[in-house]
């Protein structure tokens, strides 16, 4: 098992960045995909990236060439650089992570691909 704590969350004017973090502990971090989900008031929670244990990333369209999410085996954490922000970035933020050997490149942007989860950070965009 492995536990998630996401940091970073706040409010930011529009244009401006953000960088969330997800710390881990537990199990051994590099056997993980980490994931960032969000899910903004009245809305399903959808991904925003995410990152396997060989270092390919995954962007949902909306962010991509906006977001770049990395991670950093020796710290146990994973990171969400945001720039560019928008209004409708505005969101909780979640960290999620599902095992190597059970996780579905297929399944990526589901929720049930990932068994662990943070309890989340809020990012508002004011415009």
């Amino acid at each position: 098992q492995v536990q998630l704590m996401e940091s970073g969350g706040g409010l930011v004017q529009a244009g401006g960045s953000l960088r969330l973090s997800c710390a881990a502990s537990g199990d051994t971090f590099s056997d993980y995909v980490l994931s960032w989900f969000r899910q903004a008031p009245g809305k399903e929670r959808e991904i925003v990236a995410g990152v396997t244990w060989t270092g390919v990333n995954i962007y949902a369209a909306s962010v991509r060439g906006r977001f770049t999410i990395s991670r950093d085996n020796a710290e146990n954490t994973v990171y969400l650089q945001m720039n560019s922000l928008k209004p409708e970035d505005t969101a909780v933020y979640f960290c999620a992570a599902g095992h190597r050997l059970r996780w579905k490149p297929e399944e990526a942007q589901r929720m049930s691909n990932y068994p662990y989860w943070g309890q989340g950070t809020r990012v508002t965009v004011s415009s």
